[in-house]
């Protein structure tokens, strides 16, 4: 197991950065790591998702939401290929700080088979992504632009 987890600081509130994140369509104009997400976010449904870390190859995959807690926590497990070779449980959970602050912990959580091969990239490239979206989320949230 390898977990790559990152945290923000956003001047907004819970009700906001939720907004921004489950408006998958708008993803495309501002998210710099995940560039499309469609589907409903409600537990048991499945996403459709595609990933591009700057500099890196894009990625798709249709993951199985696990927890969509409103203003909480945003949770999706998915795999290449078949269960146990390279498994991933993402996540986004939204602490409040304060009526118009928030605290993103971003990351997720490897498993399986392929994972010791994969640590310096999800240490590098994958980390990076995050980092990136955060960033991106934050900007967005903070702007108060239409979600």
């Amino acid at each position: 197991m390898h977990e790559v987890k990152t945290e923000i600081e956003i001047e907004a509130s819970p009700t906001r950065v939720w907004q921004v994140l489950m408006d998958f369509p708008a993803h495309a104009q501002w998210n710099p790591f995940v560039r499309s997400i469609s589907g409903t976010p409600a537990p048991g449904a499945k996403l459709d998702v595609r990933i591009q870390p700057e500099g890196g190859r894009a990625m798709r995959f249709k993951p199985r939401v696990l927890v969509a807690d409103t203003r909480k926590e945003f949770r999706w497990r998915g795999q290449f290929l078949v269960p146990g070779l390279f498994d991933g449980e993402h996540y986004f959970q939204l602490q409040p700080l304060g009526p118009a602050r928030t605290r993103l912990v971003h990351g997720e959580l490897f498993s399986g088979l392929l994972v010791g091969m994969a640590r310096s990239g999800l240490d590098g490239g994958t980390r990076a992504g995050f980092i990136a979206m955060n960033q991106a989320l934050k900007s967005r949230a903070e702007a108060g632009a239409e979600a």
